[in-house]
């Protein structure tokens, strides 16, 4: 076989390397004890077909787009071809499915190729989700399906362009064969086109790891999977010991802390915030049922498993992270077997959190820095307004910004530039209009005494209030031509969703509110875990 322009990818698999692996190299289903990882390969496909790739995740590695317009990418990132240096491998963990303790759950349809070393010395992790089962796959073939691996692909680059920790996507491409699917487990499995996303991001541990070991009382394995993690991704904070490990997750709890604050700024809701799909880097994991407030409504969740509990509705995530820390907290304590430290480490993620979320209201509403003697009232009453009649979270910050800076205006004279943002205008009474008014006025009050110049609040809020963000429709539009074998609604929302906080003229279509015909059906509104 001839070189590839991707041989020249250098691997470091310290993973798979230092930690302890499955001695069972048969892939079949079952408890793996006393190990991390067990090595498997992904499963060969037979037509596989490039649908895009994101050229910035290409340039981390070191790519060119030559090399990521080649047959050979498209064949070692669908898991046809190993490159040298590739030790594949799906990871142990364990978790807590919606609150319950679930046991060994591991990469069931995530296999990891390896550590690239980019010549910035940087370590990046490929893994391949929805390439062939693994002996974590339980009753499941391990493969995904398109319309799941689109929005996995779309959102993990959208996420990261918002300013939002996330891992990354490299590319997304077809298989060439169908995966039998129920997509809302209700008796109507049906076939659908296979495809498989590479993921690409510094580690893909989660809490879940450091879970499974405690839980089996595998005490050791967790010290050494602890130690790793310290030095491989937090070698910043010293050689591992019980003051690092404290130190350690103190660090987790604020880089959690830090991107729940970005999911609420920008209305995402993740889901499925089990501990197994939560990142000890403090990265968004795991694209499932997730979604993007239309109307703003804390109670949503955009999961059809969840929809009687709502257990991971937005208003909710701050304290599901705080619990899944918790979590973590338990499963780490063998090591330090001290409460009170590690009491004092999550405390510090409410810390951590209160002073984010202040910082991020001040700069959603354009007024430098949080008061809290003033703002805790206009805030509450604004989500209050929010709440009262139908009203798209994403438009009317963004549309605020435009706000006519002049207190003596008429109720409708200052709304005016915000009803693109309303769903329902017949809802909008003479109450109601007063009452927003009213908050306008002391909204505007309150930006003029902040010292911050009319342009400098405008140019803060549009930094801060994406124009752009992948509602649930736009992606199933995507999902729909690209079923058809027409990718370019998938690179097209790519591209606009680079550049989310700019106008973008010509693109405008892409900001709209969600259209009615978009309300109940299937994949624009709820969806379930089934990919």
């Amino acid at each position: 076989m001839m070189n590839s322009p991707l041989d020249n990818l250098t691997f470091d698999n310290r993973f798979s390397r230092e930690l302890p692996a499955d001695p069972e190299t048969t892939n079949l289903r079952r408890q793996v004890f006393a190990a991390c990882y067990s090595s498997v390969s992904p499963t060969p496909v037979a037509n596989p077909q490039l649908v895009a790739y994101a050229s910035e995740v290409a340039e981390l590695l070191d790519l060119s787009e030559d090399a990521c317009q080649s047959a050979d990418f498209t064949q070692i990132f669908v898991g046809n071809r190993l490159l040298p240096g590739m030790t594949p491998y799906a990871t142990c963990y364990g978790g807590h499915q919606f609150g319950n303790w679930a046991g060994q759950l591991g990469d069931g349809r995530a296999i990891n190729l390896g550590e690239v070393v980019n010549r910035r010395g940087e370590h990046w992790t490929l893994q391949l989700k929805g390439a062939g089962e693994t002996p974590y796959s339980r009753n499941s073939d391990g493969l995904a399906v398109l319309r799941s691996s689109v929005r996995e692909f779309l959102c993990s680059e959208a996420m990261h362009h918002l300013g939002v920790p996330t891992t990354r996507a490299l590319s997304l491409i077809l298989t060439g064969e169908e995966v039998i699917r129920d997509m809302f487990y209700n008796g109507n499995p049906k076939p659908e086109p296979g495809a498989v996303v590479c993921r690409v991001a510094p580690s893909f541990t989660r809490f879940g790891n450091f879970q499974i070991f405690a839980a089996r009382g595998e005490i050791e394995l967790l010290k050494k999977l602890l130690d790793h993690t310290i030095r491989t991704d937090f070698s910043h904070l010293g050689e591992p010991s019980v003051a690092v490990y404290l130190a350690w997750f103190e660090e987790v709890c604020r880089r959690t802390a830090a991107m729940i604050v970005q999911w609420q700024r920008v209305g995402f809701v993740h889901g499925v915030m089990n501990t197994d799909n939560m990142s000890i880097l403090g990265l968004t994991i795991d694209y499932g049922p997730y979604g993007w407030l239309e109307n703003y409504d804390p109670n949503w969740t955009p999961n059809t498993t969840d929809a009687e509990e709502r257990r991971y509705r937005f208003g909710s995530q701050p304290q599901i992270a705080f619990w899944n820390l918790a979590q973590l907290a338990n499963a780490i304590y063998p090591l330090i077997e001290q409460v009170e430290p590690l009491q004092q480490a999550i405390d510090a993620y409410k810390e951590s959190f209160e002073q984010g979320w202040q910082n991020m209201v001040a700069a959603k509403l354009g007024l430098g820095v949080y008061d809290a003697a003033t703002d805790d009232a206009l805030n509450t009453e604004l989500l209050i307004l929010l709440q009262l009649v139908e009203t798209d979270m994403t438009l009317f910050y963004r549309k605020l910004a435009l706000l006519v800076m002049d207190v003596e205006q008429s109720d409708d004279a200052l709304m005016a530039p915000l009803l693109a943002a309303y769903y329902v205008p017949e809802q909008l009474s003479e109450d109601y209009k007063e009452r927003l008014g009213n908050w306008l006025r002391s909204y505007i009050k309150r930006a003029q005494d902040s010292g911050i110049s009319n342009a400098e609040r405008i140019k803060t809020m549009n930094a801060a209030n994406p124009k752009y963000v992948l509602r649930n429709y736009l992606a199933q539009l995507a999902i729909d031509k690209a079923e058809q074998g027409d990718f370019s609604g998938v690179n097209e929302l790519l591209e606009i969703l680079r550049h989310p906080y700019d106008e973008q003229p010509g693109k405008e279509e892409y900001a709209l509110k969600r259209p009615d015909w978009a309300r109940q059906r299937a994949g624009c509104s709820m969806l379930s875990c089934s990919s």
